[in-house]
């Protein structure tokens, strides 16, 4: 197995990618259909009025989106300063144009410099993720964890181990080889989350908004390209293949990638 990248080699990985890609949604990932449906699944839990920390925004490609839509108040942080840089670009870029209001900051999610329960949501973007190991991972869910406010909601998107698993289960139905782990990331455990967060929060929901889509993309776009011997660039996002798939609405359990709705629970009296 390949060694893990340690927390140098990650802030240098995510520092290339903010100089690389500037404002482009790449910064964060290559796959901007996994970001859409990402944006989506989180836009339709934000409300109106809504305070909400967006907590590892990268170039500000999300966070921005969801002021576009929703008449929110959001203050997106990432611990890398080039990726900031670009955040503050796009939204001097695309600011007039959003029902809410925007701002972003330098900030580090093992150490949030923010208020206990000062905010109504947090947005947790693959975050956790780039964490070298459990512990730190551990402390970042606590540090999220007290900012919001009772009521208010977690929004953690992040990639899981189990759907990881699932995934490369049916890939190896098909005599596909499992896809490996990113030595800069560290997925979660599904459980081992819940665990951790369920003194304060419930768990709402356990949202595989991208199941269809990795199924369509991960196991049935490669297979057709193997059969037929096309000139397919299986990993291109932006073909019309993945779009069609990302239109279709979520079935199954197959997506890496996860997000968690917790609510932060109300002290009984």
């Amino acid at each position: 197995m390949k060694a893990r990248l340690d927390a140098g080699e990650i802030r240098h990985f995510w520092k290339e990618q903010a100089l690389r890609h500037k404002t482009d949604p790449a910064a964060s990932w290559s796959d901007v259909r996994v970001i859409e449906l990402e944006i989506d699944a989180i836009a339709a839990r934000l409300e109106e009025g809504d305070r909400v920390l967006d907590i590892g925004c990268a170039n500000g490609y999300s966070t921005v989106e969801y002021a576009r839509r929703k008449k929110v108040r959001i203050r997106g942080i990432d611990y890398i300063p080039e990726m900031i840089g670009n955040a503050r670009e796009r939204l001097a870029r695309e600011g007039s144009a959003l029902l809410g209001t925007a701002e972003f900051e330098v900030g580090d999610v093992t150490a949030l410099a923010e208020p206990p329960g000062s905010w109504d949501k947090a947005i947790v973007t693959r975050v956790v993720i780039n964490l070298p190991d459990w512990e730190r991972q551990r402390t970042a869910l606590r540090e999220i964890a007290q900012i919001v406010r009772p009521g208010g909601l977690l929004l953690l998107s992040e990639a899981t181990i189990q759907g990881w698993q699932k995934l490369n289960e049916i890939r190896g139905e098909w005599g596909l080889p499992p896809i490996p782990m990113p030595d800069f990331n560290l997925y979660l455990d599904e459980d081992q989350v819940v665990r951790e967060l369920s003194g304060e929060f419930r768990l709402l929901e356990l949202v595989n908004f991208a199941s269809t889509y990795y199924v369509g993309t991960r196991l049935v776009k490669p297979l057709l390209a193997k059969v037929v011997n096309a000139p397919v660039n299986v990993a291109d996002p932006k073909s019309e293949w993945n779009r069609w798939f990302a239109s279709l609405p979520p079935a199954g359990d197959y997506g890496t990638q996860k997000l968690f709705v917790f609510e932060r629970k109300v002290p009984t009296s």
